[in-house]
C-alpha cells in the first residue's frame, strides 16, 4: 500500500489518490490479497464500516428536514394560493468526497474531526418561485423548537464577487437513534428559479474549465447574474402588484 503522508503522493492529484485506496480496500475487503494480509484487511473493513455508519446519521438528518419541507409544501398546496416552494434537491457527500475534504482541510482521520469541522456533508437545496420565498422558507424552517442555526451567509443581500446569489444556513437537527439523540448540521441553499439556473450553467462551465474560466466568458457569466436578479426583482414587483389588484 502507498505511503500516503509522503509529500509527493499529497501533490497527486486526489480523485486519482482516492480511486488507488478504494480499489486496494475492496481488494483487501474481499479477501483478495491473501491472508498475510488479513489485520489490514480487518482495520479496512472497520474503517469502512465506521464511515459507512456515521453517513447514515447525515441521511436520517436529511430525512428529517426534508419531511419538515414536504409538510410546509403540502400545506401551502392545499390551503393557500401559492407555494413558496417550487422543488427540492438532496445531497450526501459520497466517502471519496468526504476524504478529500478531509485532506483539503488537513483534518486529523478521525470522525470526531470530520463532524467538527466539515458542515456540509448532508445538504439540501430549496429552489422557490420568488426572491421574497427565499427569507420565508428560511424563517419557518429555523423557528421550528427543534432546529438550531448555527451559521447564515446571506449571499442574495451580499453576493459573491462572480454574481452567485442565494441563502446559506447551517442548521442542526435532532436524530433519534436506539441508543441516544444526536444534532446532526445540514446544510441549506435556498434560492429562487432565475438564480438556480444560473448556477448551474455557471458549475456546468466551471468544470469545463477545470476552474480557469476566460475572462470574457467569466464577464458575461457576471452579467447573466445581474439579468436573472433583476429578472427576480421585475418577477417579485409585478406578484406584488397581483397581489394587491386582487384584494
Amino acid at each position: 500500500m502507498p505511503d500516503t503522508s509522503h509529500p509527493l503522493h499529497v501533490e497527486r492529484n486526489t480523485q486519482a489518490l482516492l480511486q488507488d485506496m478504494l480499489t486496494e480496500l475492496n481488494q483487501l475487503s474481499d479477501g483478495g490479497i491473501g491472508s498475510g494480509h488479513d489485520r489490514l484487511a480487518e482495520q479496512f473493513r472497520q474503517l469502512r464500516d465506521e464511515l459507512t455508519r456515521f453517513r447514515l446519521r447525515y441521511k436520517f438528518a436529511l430525512d428529517a428536514v426534508t419531511t419538515k419541507i414536504d409538510i410546509l409544501r403540502e400545506e401551502f398546496e392545499e390551503a393557500h394560493e401559492h407555494s413558496p416552494i417550487e422543488h427540492v434537491r438532496t445531497r450526501l457527500k459520497s466517502p471519496q468526497s468526504l476524504v478529500a475534504k478531509m485532506v483539503k482541510l488537513d483534518l486529523e482521520p478521525t470522525m470526531e474531526a470530520v463532524q467538527a469541522s466539515i458542515h456540509d456533508i448532508a445538504g439540501v437545496r430549496i429552489v422557490c418561485p420568488f426572491a421574497s420565498d427565499v427569507y420565508w422558507i428560511s424563517d419557518m424552517l429555523t423557528s421550528q423548537p427543534d432546529i438550531t442555526v448555527l451559521e447564515v451567509e446571506d449571499y442574495i443581500r451580499a453576493p459573491k464577487p462572480n454574481g452567485y446569489r442565494s441563502l446559506h444556513l447551517i442548521i442542526t437537527v435532532p436524530v433519534y437513534l436506539s441508543d441516544r439523540t444526536e444534532h446532526i448540521p445540514v446544510e441549506l441553499q435556498i434560492r429562487t428559479i432565475a438564480m438556480d439556473f444560473w448556477a448551474s450553467v455557471e458549475h456546468q462551465i466551471h468544470y469545463k474549465y477545470e476552474g480557469a474560466v476566460p475572462d470574457g466568458l467569466r464577464d458575461e457569466l457576471r452579467d447573466a447574474a445581474d439579468t436573472a436578479a433583476s429578472l427576480d426583482v421585475t418577477m417579485g414587483r409585478l406578484r406584488g402588484e397581483i397581489t394587491e389588484f386582487q384584494h
